[in-house]
C-alpha cells in the first residue's frame, strides 16, 4: 500500500478538515495516511470520527501517527521557522518521506516552509535548478497547467524551459494530454515582446523539443490555447491569485442579485458545472514539481474535500512514477551549454535551514 505522509497541522482550518479529508482519501483509494502533528491533536480527531461513526468503522490499518508538536505559522519567515523548530509539522512530514516511510507529502499549510522542508529532505531531481508549483487551471476546453505560481519567484531563462519540460510530463500524467502544447506568458504575442527574461525564454523554448506555440498574453491564458503555461513565480502568484479573487466575485454577484437568483434556478446545472470547474478543491493541490520526491501543495483555505483530492493526487503520483518520469525528462532536456548534472539526493542541500533533528516515531 502507498503511503502519504500528510502535515495535518497545515491550513488555515487545521487539524479538523485535514484530518477529515485524509480519512476520506483511504475510504475512496488504496493508500494509508501518516497523520503528523500533534499528538493529542489527532487522537481528539480521530476519537470525533470513532464517535459520530458518520462514514463507518475507521480502517486503523490504513492510519499512523506521528508526534510533531510545532508549527510554522504565516507570520513566520520559514528559513528562521525551520531552523527554530525542528519538530515542526511540515519538516517532520518530510522527512518521514524522506526515508522511506511514505511515498509522498502533502500539506496545506505555509507554502514557503513546504517548499523549503521538501528542498532540504529531498534535494532537486538531476537538470533542474528550481523548484515550481504546477497549478491546474481551467479553460474553455480543458484544464491546463500554469507554473510557477509562486515557488521561484526569481527566475532565469533557462528555469522556464525546465519549468515547461516538468509541465509537459505533468499534463501528459495528469491530464491525459498526449502532446502538451506550451505557452510562455507575456505581455505580447511578438517574439521580441516582454523583458530580457522572456525573450530569452522564448529563444530557449523554440528550439526545446517541446510542442512550443508562442507567447501567451493573459487575457488568453484561459482560452485553451496552450496546454501548459510557463512564467516566473511572482508573476505566476499574481496571475493566480487575481483569478481565485474574480471567481469569488462573480459567485458573489450570482448570489447577492435577486434576478440573477431567479436566472439561477433556471440555469442551476450550468452555474454547477462553472463552479466546478473553477473550484480549486476539484483539483486539490499543486504538485512542487522540480524536487526529488512527491510533494503536493494545497491552498491554506483547504476544505475537507480539497485536502481528500490532494491526497489523492499525491498517491496518483506516487504510483504513476512520477518523480522517475520528470527526471528522465529533464536529463534529456538540458538548456543549451548546460554541464550534465547528478541528482541531489540523500540529505538536505549545503545551507539548507532543515538540518537533521530528531527522528519521528510513528504509530501504527
Amino acid at each position: 500500500m502507498i503511503w502519504i505522509a500528510v502535515d495535518a497541522m497545515g491550513g488555515d482550518f487545521a487539524a479538523a478538515p485535514v484530518v477529515d479529508g485524509a480519512l476520506a482519501a483511504t475510504r475512496h483509494f488504496d493508500l494509508g495516511v501518516v497523520l503528523v502533528g500533534a499528538k493529542a491533536v489527532l487522537e481528539g480527531e480521530l476519537q470525533r470520527h470513532a464517535d459520530h461513526g458518520e462514514h463507518g468503522d475507521l480502517d486503523a490499518s490504513r492510519i499512523r501517527l506521528a508526534d510533531a508538536d510545532d508549527v510554522v505559522t504565516m507570520a513566520e519567515s520559514p528559513s528562521a521557522a525551520l531552523r527554530r523548530k525542528p519538530r515542526a509539522s511540515i519538516r517532520v512530514a518530510a522527512e518521514i518521506v524522506a526515508r522511506g516511510d511514505a511515498s509522498a507529502l502533502f500539506s496545506a499549510g505555509h507554502t514557503g516552509a513546504t517548499v523549503m522542508a521538501a528542498h532540504a529532505a529531498f534535494g532537486m531531481l538531476a537538470g533542474v535548478d528550481r523548484p515550481a508549483l504546477a497549478a491546474t487551471i481551467p479553460t474553455r476546453s480543458r484544464p491546463a497547467i500554469l507554473l510557477d505560481v509562486g515557488a521561484s519567484v526569481e527566475c532565469r531563462p533557462q528555469h522556464l524551459l525546465q519549468f515547461a519540460v516538468m509541465g509537459s510530463v505533468y499534463a501528459r500524467i495528469g491530464l491525459g494530454v498526449e502532446t502538451p502544447r506550451v505557452g510562455l506568458l507575456s505581455i505580447g504575442e511578438e517574439a521580441t515582446k516582454g523583458n530580457e527574461l522572456t525573450r530569452e525564454a522564448h529563444r530557449l523554448l523554440k528550439a526545446a523539443p517541446l510542442a512550443f506555440v508562442g507567447n501567451i498574453e493573459a487575457r488568453n491564458v484561459y482560452n485553451g490555447d496552450a496546454d501548459v503555461i510557463v512564467c516566473d513565480g511572482f508573476t505566476g502568484n499574481v496571475a493566480l491569485k487575481i483569478s481565485e479573487g474574480l471567481v469569488e466575485m462573480i459567485e458573489a454577484g450570482l448570489s447577492n442579485s435577486i434576478t440573477m437568483r431567479v436566472g439561477s434556478l433556471l440555469a442551476r446545472r450550468s452555474l454547477r458545472d462553472f463552479r466546478r470547474r473553477v473550484d480549486y478543491s476539484e483539483y486539490g493541490g499543486a504538485p512542487l514539481v522540480g524536487v526529488a520526491g512527491v510533494t503536493i501543495v494545497g491552498h491554506g483555505r483547504s476544505s475537507a474535500k480539497a485536502v481528500r483530492n490532494a491526497v489523492a493526487m499525491a498517491y496518483r503520483f506516487a504510483h504513476n512514477r512520477f518523480i522517475e518520469q520528470i527526471e528522465s525528462a529533464c536529463s534529456s532536456s538540458e538548456a543549451p551549454g548546460s554541464p550534465p548534472r547528478q541528482p541531489r539526493r540523500g540529505g538536505p542541500p549545503e545551507g539548507s535551514p532543515a538540518q537533521p533533528g530528531r527522528r519521528a516515531s510513528i504509530e501504527k
